[in-house]
């Protein structure tokens, strides 16, 4: 609710805008749906990160998926998606999978010490399902996707994902400082390791900086036609 006077120089001018701007909240969905392709008959369900929120967002695009006729398939949009809380990729997964599937495990000193389960049936497990992916997703972002390729043989389109796969614990000290432990090594669950290698994807399409074509997204799609 409170003002702050900015100036602005734009390029070519040498003298500044000054505007008054009115502080407040900007609330950035985690969950975004949109229909794409051919009579709109694809679900492209962008995932910007996996936080606290994004299960109620998710079980809101999903109803909204569930309620059209003729869907075709659903795209899961990860890219650019650092990740974020992984019991939130467990929960997202579980949607396309059956109850008591390995969606991933952990392991330290070269044992496994936990394995996460999908513990329902999900409501796509009939679904034709593509995943983008590029250099952006990490962490969550690749669970969900080495998921989905090795329980599903779903196929990853884009570009390498970034290859982050440990697991961190945050510790605080009494003086309010704290740092992050690396505890964990996570793996999908047949057992690939990502981290520093990324997931390699199934269709390789490189996006044009130059243009407003998204590329990635359009060769999904075709997988549906």
């Amino acid at each position: 609710g409170t003002k702050v006077t900015l100036g602005l120089l734009r390029s070519g001018s040498q003298t500044p805008i000054v505007v008054d701007l009115v502080r407040d909240d900007i609330s950035v969905p985690s969950v975004v749906l949109q229909y794409v392709g051919q009579n709109k008959k694809v679900a492209h369900i962008k995932i910007l990160k996996f936080g606290a929120e994004t299960k109620n967002e998710w079980d809101k695009a999903i109803l909204d998926v569930l309620g059209k006729s003729g869907i075709s398939g659903v795209i899961v949009d990860v890219r650019n998606n650092p990740g974020g809380y992984l019991q939130a990729a467990v929960e997202i997964a579980t949607d396309f999978l059956d109850k008591g599937t390995t969606v991933v495990s952990e392991e330290s000193g070269g044992k496994t010490i936990d394995t996460l389960k999908t513990e329902a049936n999900g409501r796509l497990r009939k679904t034709h399902l593509v995943v983008l992916i590029n250099g952006g997703s990490a962490s969550a972002s690749e669970i969900f996707a080495g998921a989905m390729r090795d329980n599903l043989n779903v196929k990853l389109v884009g570009d390498k994902s970034f290859g982050k796969g440990t697991v961190q614990e945050p510790r605080e000290f009494p003086d309010g400082t704290g740092i992050h432990i690396t505890i964990a090594k996570w793996l999908t669950p047949k057992g690939t390791w990502v981290h520093g290698k990324g997931l390699d994807p199934d269709i390789s399409v490189k996006n044009d900086a130059t243009t407003e074509v998204d590329e990635q997204l359009n060769s999904a799609i075709k997988l549906f036609e």
